[in-house]
């Protein structure tokens, strides 16, 4: 199974030219498109948001990931094994957290080139075949280094900033649930988040957070959009001590 994270739009050529290349070196491969509106141009808040997202997928799923607005520049192109999955794409730091939480985590540099590879469209020249090889039990297209030449090691183990939102306006954060409790607030902009625990569980119109199906803490507003308050993917947030 290879999986599809791009931050290419839902519209135009580039998840349909990435999934013929897969299609070119792994005709019988599944290919499934996770999210082709990661945050554009920006590695740091899709990197949280992979992390989030990845476990819901099966030991030996291949991630294909492409947020690189550094396209053609000098950073590396990376295998990423974490957790029973694998990861493909530009060391940005887009697989800076995935690597952290994993505590077998390992890193290879590829070493693979096609016959063409232009300069701006690595997802569909480098990364997708690669992903469709690995499918199919090539190894010889890598060589390994170290995990600690990963990059952006510096990026906290939790984004108090909002990473996605979605169709319905709602606003992830890259905070885990789990290091809040139900008594902590969340505040942006003066306004103030009370925890609950689903839509339902305040009227309509009432702005909350809440633990997202991803575990994520995510601000919402019930049959509303948290995102007409103004928030933004990049949008700071603070945890109120309870």
């Amino acid at each position: 199974m290879i999986v599809l994270f791009t931050d290419f739009g839902p519209s135009g050529p580039y998840v349909g030219q990435m999934r013929s290349a897969i299609a070119k070196y792994a005709p019988s491969e599944i290919a499934i498109d996770l999210l082709s509106d990661a945050p554009a141009f920006n590695p740091k808040a899709s990197a949280y948001l992979l992390a989030a997202l990845a476990p819901d997928f099966p030991d030996g799923a291949i991630f294909l990931c492409v947020v690189d607005p550094g396209v053609g520049g000098d950073r590396l192109p990376l295998i990423v094994k974490a957790k029973n999955q694998v990861f493909i794409g530009p060391d940005n730091g887009l697989f800076s957290i995935v690597a952290r939480r994993s505590s077998t985590a390992s890193v290879q540099k590829i070493t693979w080139k096609p016959d063409y590879l232009s300069a701006s469209f690595h997802g569909r020249d480098l990364f997708a075949p690669v992903a469709a090889m690995i499918s199919t039990g090539k190894t010889d297209i890598s060589e390994p280094i170290s995990k600690d030449t990963l990059a952006k090691p510096d990026w906290p183990d939790d984004l108090k900033s909002i990473i996605y939102i979605d169709h319905f306006g709602n606003a992830m954060t890259g905070i885990r649930a789990k290091t809040l409790s139900a008594t902590t607030r969340l505040e942006w902009c003066g306004n103030k988040f009370s925890y609950a625990k689903t839509f339902s569980s305040v009227e309509s119109g009432a702005a909350f957070w809440y633990e997202n199906a991803n575990g994520l803490a995510e601000i919402s507003i019930n049959q509303g959009r948290a995102a007409d308050l103004g928030l933004a993917v990049g949008e700071p947030i603070s945890i109120l001590a309870p």
